[in-house]
């Protein structure tokens, strides 16, 4: 991403970010997006910048440490209001919305706690700092949309095409591994290690996740196809129709065209739902949130703990295996009871 108008100040944090930290390039980009908003919004809301101006057009090369010095809680606060209220939430939208949701509220949120943090504790060019106190948006708890089994069976059985051999491994790998998009994308060749697949995660973290008897046969049925059809030194597992490694986008289209061919609603899912899928399943099944944490690549517990509670047909179970479900008194037990 082009950061030509970011500020020296700015450009070391997001530095920081990726060296140090180690976090993923679009991590980085995505601070570097959401900081830019905000301080073009403050260069705004300062008189900084012509009150016309359209806020994703204003400079901010020129924000140094004295301006980053002068801001304060209410001036966060205030841009807050404007997420929540004035920013539009899709521009290339036909009918134009208003009011970003309380996700993307908190991690712009986040974007800014971490950077006054870094200027006063890191690079020590601030001595307070002016959000210490500040509070995120209140995010609505929802549960994850997620397929059946027998949704699942569906879905993989009616690959068809010039690419089926893929296809269906990818959405096998979906289903069975809960891997990201990003993840199954990025895999290459030296990643199979024939029982497991080598997962390059979130921050550049690595993890193992091994492969079930169906991933196998998927992944060997498609890798044969390949071995035909990719150029010399091409190291991608999952490649395009242009014999190029597969691209996000890509992904998503051919999994919505699945979708839709098994009489599903594409517009409720998309790989990350698969992902879900695979959580959710593999919890029914005995696996438990540690290990299911493992599988999935999240660095807090709590974050895989969401699929302990998606599950209605399992607290229904429990409610009826109470052996007091069935019990119903008739009138001469009533009696019985009054009379005692």
């Amino acid at each position: 991403m082009d950061c030509s108008d970011a500020p020296q100040v700015l450009r070391d944090f997001l530095a920081y970010h990726e060296t140090i930290c180690g976090h993923s390039k679009a991590t980085v980009d995505q601070y570097y997006l959401d900081l830019r908003m905000f301080l073009r919004f403050l260069k705004l809301d300062r008189g900084l910048a012509p009150r016309t101006a359209e806020l994703d057009e204003i400079s901010i090369a020129d924000v140094d440490i004295s301006f980053l010095r002068a801001v304060t809680l209410t001036e966060v606060y205030s841009f807050l209001a404007y997420l929540s209220r004035d920013r539009v939430k899709q521009p290339n939208a036909h009918e134009l919305e208003y009011g970003l949701s309380a996700n993307s509220r908190a991690r712009k949120i986040a974007a800014i706690r971490s950077f006054f943090k870094y200027l006063t504790v890191k690079a020590k060019l601030l001595e307070e700092n002016p959000v210490q106190d500040l509070d995120s948006p209140k995010i609505p708890k929802t549960l994850p949309h997620y397929l059946t089994l027998e949704e699942s069976k569906r879905l993989l059985s009616v690959v068809d095409g010039k690419n089926k051999e893929r296809d269906y491994c990818i959405l096998c790998i979906f289903l069975n591994c809960g891997l990201r998009i990003s993840e199954l994308v990025g895999l290459n060749l030296q990643d199979d290690h024939g029982d497991s697949l080598r997962i390059l995660g979130k921050g550049s973290k690595e993890r193992i996740v091994y492969l079930n008897d169906a991933c196998r046969e998927a992944l060997d049925r498609y890798l044969a196809v390949r071995s035909e059809i990719a150029p010399p030194r091409t190291t991608a597992m999952f490649l395009s129709n242009r014999r190029t490694r597969i691209s996000c986008d890509s992904v998503q289209v051919m999994v919505k065209k699945n979708l839709t061919r098994a009489g599903l609603d594409a517009s409720q899912y998309s790989t990350h739902k698969l992902r879900h899928t695979a959580a959710t399943l593999m919890l029914q099944n005995g696996v438990d949130v540690r290990t299911l944490q493992e599988v999935l690549g999240h660095e807090h517990l709590n974050t895989t703990q969401i699929y302990t509670h998606v599950d209605n047909d399992q607290l229904r179970t429990a409610a009826a295996a109470n052996p007091l479900g069935e019990f119903s008194p008739n009138e001469n037990t009533a009696k019985k009871f009054s009379d005692s």
